[in-house]
């Protein structure tokens, strides 16, 4: 079994998890639209892993509509809230930008915002944008801004409740993925100040193919998947009653163990850091908060996917880039909206931790990195540690 080193791609799910789930494939397995005695028990199933969900982020269980994931939910956020004006940054995951530039070529007005060398929202640029367009727009527009809370490639945390303030200013609705931050970082509805926000079960020790989008009551969805009633009307569908179950247990588990797990995986990246700080490596937002678990780097000169094999073909799983990106050459989009040199950001590894981690896996890591460098860069430089900036 390697070391695995990639939990911001998924997490293995907990065996509490499991257990939960397992039976609602046999004797559970009622349908939660069903009146008989089984369907009620379904829809009770269904309805404590809704509070479970909504409590994670302290909304109300009425809020959370699940989806088949998180890439659902933000496609559910964007397209169903009937905007015609749209601002999402540089660095948003696949699942917003190509819903962004999909309801641009329907006429939808989009501005992509950019972020700092760091990778963090211009909140000074967006206002000007806002400002400017509030002056042009008609009293009918509807906008909304779209800013993930945390990034999956570089971990990077926006401070979301200022932006989310200023789009309520300027009369737009707020959503924020919060895939990647929710079960490692605390999240309140009421504090992050936005209208939706999407979760996903399988970066919280839960299963794949399951998501909330966690909705105001104010705002109005169009649904996205159409034949039934289901979720209140916003996304028809039999629900997966095993996978919700178990999306409840996991978020009830990840709420209990946010402090302890953010101080665990902080001190395993300072370990990593220190020990890399040796080598000719440059890690990218090295200057900004982030997620406790998450290392974007990069050792100029060595493919990244090259070291991926290598370091696979070790015992270590790492990432070049965002899972859902993966198979193409093309260099990592968030990267490049920092500035970062196309030739080093094709260089760039992602190093994710989680539970299962432990000191020794980072040494030997470290290890191994070290001796892939001296193979494969022998002629190396001096170390360039966090001089992206």
């Amino acid at each position: 079994m390697p070391a695995y080193f990639d939990h911001n791609a998924t997490t293995p799910v907990d065996e509490r998890v499991v257990d939960a789930m397992l039976p609602h494939f046999h004797g559970q397995f009622g349908n939660p639209s069903s009146l008989h005695r089984l369907g009620r028990q379904s829809r009770q199933a269904l309805e404590q892993a809704r509070e479970q969900v909504a409590e994670l982020v302290g909304a109300h269980p009425g809020q959370v509509v699940f989806t088949s994931g998180g890439t659902e939910a933000n496609n559910l956020a964007l397209r169903g809230a009937g905007v015609d004006r749209l601002v999402v940054s540089a660095i948003e995951h696949a699942s917003v930008m190509m819903s962004a530039r999909f309801l641009e070529s329907l006429g939808c007005d989009l501005f992509v915002a950019g972020v700092d060398p760091q990778g963090c929202l211009d909140k000074v640029l967006l206002e000007a944008y806002l400002h400017d367009a509030g002056a042009a727009c008609r009293s009918a527009t509807r906008g909304l801004v779209s800013v993930m809370m945390a990034n999956n490639e570089t971990g990077v945390i926006q401070d979301v409740p200022p932006l989310a303030a200023l789009a309520r200013e300027y009369g737009y609705l707020m959503h924020s993925d919060a895939a990647q931050a929710a079960g490692r970082i605390p999240i309140r509805w009421q504090d992050a100040g936005v209208h939706m926000m999407t979760l996903s079960a399988h970066k919280m020790y839960g299963p794949k193919g399951i998501g909330a989008l966690i909705v105001d009551k104010s705002v109005e969805l169009a649904p996205q998947i159409l034949g039934g009633g289901h979720e209140a009307g916003r996304r028809a569908g039999t629900e997966n009653l095993a996978s919700i179950v178990g999306f409840g247990v996991a978020a009830e588990l990840a709420r209990g163990r946010i402090d302890a797990r953010g101080r665990q995986s902080a001190k395993l990246r300072a370990r990593l850091e220190r020990r890399i700080d040796t080598l000719p490596v440059v890690i990218y937002s090295a200057h900004a908060d982030r997620l406790p678990n998450t290392v974007y780097l990069s050792v100029p000169g060595i493919d990244g996917e090259t070291l991926v094999m290598q370091l696979d073909q070790m015992g270590f799983a790492v990432s070049s880039g965002s899972a859902c990106d993966s198979g193409g050459r093309t260099p990592s989009h968030v990267l490049m909206a920092m500035g970062v040199p196309a030739e080093l950001a094709g260089c760039a590894i992602r190093v994710s931790l989680g539970d299962s981690n432990t000191a020794e896996d980072i040494d030997a890591f470290v290890a191994a990195l070290s001796r892939l460098i001296d193979r494969f860069a022998p002629q190396r430089a001096e170390p360039t540690f966090a001089t992206v900036s």
